[in-house]
C-alpha cells in the first residue's frame, strides 16, 4: 500500500518538499495547493467490508440481463435506427428540394428580366405620333367633345361595369 501512496504523491500536481531540520527535529513541508489528506489514506488502507447478502444478490441480478430485457433493448435499438435513417433521408430530400426551389427562383428571375426587356423593347418600338396620325387620318377618329365625356364614381377598388342604358 505504501507503493501506491508514493505513486499518488509523486503524480499529484508536482509537489516539492523540503526537509527542515532544527533543534534536533525534522519537519516536512509541502509546497503547492495539493496537500495530502491523512484521513483519506487511512480509509484506503483499511480492508473493504463484505456487503450484506441482500445487497450482493441485488448486484448479481443487476449484472445479468434477462432475455426479455435484451429483446426490448434490441427492439429499441432497431426503432432508433429506423427513426435516424428516416430523419437523414428527410434531411436529404429537404436539401434537394431547397436546391430545386433555388434554381427555379433563379430561372423565374431570368424570365422576368427577359420579359421586362421585351416589353420595354416593344414600347420603345411604338411611335405614338404614327398611331395618332393613322387613327385620325385613316380611321376617322376624332377627339371627344365637351358633352361626350361621362364620369363615373367607382365604389369598389377592383373594377367598374358599365350598365346597358347609362351611356349616350
Amino acid at each position: 500500500m505504501s507503493a501506491r501512496r508514493n505513486q499518488r504523491t509523486t503524480s499529484n500536481s508536482r509537489r516539492r518538499t523540503a526537509n527542515v531540520s532544527g533543534s534536533g527535529r525534522s519537519a516536512s513541508y509541502v509546497y503547492g495547493s495539493a496537500v495530502r489528506n491523512i484521513e483519506i489514506t487511512r480509509q484506503l488502507e483499511e480492508p473493504l467490508r463484505q456487503p450484506e447478502p441482500r445487497v450482493r444478490k441485488n448486484r448479481e441480478k443487476a449484472r445479468h440481463m434477462s432475455a426479455g430485457y435484451v429483446l426490448f433493448l434490441a427492439a429499441a435499438l432497431c426503432a432508433a435506427a429506423l427513426i435516424l435513417v428516416n430523419y437523414i433521408q428527410l434531411q436529404a430530400r429537404l436539401t434537394t428540394l431547397t436546391k430545386t426551389v433555388a434554381s427555379m427562383e433563379s430561372e423565374l428571375n431570368k424570365m422576368k428580366i427577359a420579359n421586362d426587356e421585351e416589353y420595354n423593347r416593344i414600347l420603345n418600338s411604338i411611335n405614338l405620333e404614327e398611331v395618332k396620325r393613322i387613327a385620325i387620318g385613316e380611321l376617322g377618329m376624332t377627339y371627344a367633345k365637351e358633352g361626350q365625356i361621362i364620369t363615373y364614381e367607382q365604389e369598389a377598388e377592383d373594377y367598374m361595369r358599365r350598365a346597358a342604358g347609362s351611356g349616350r
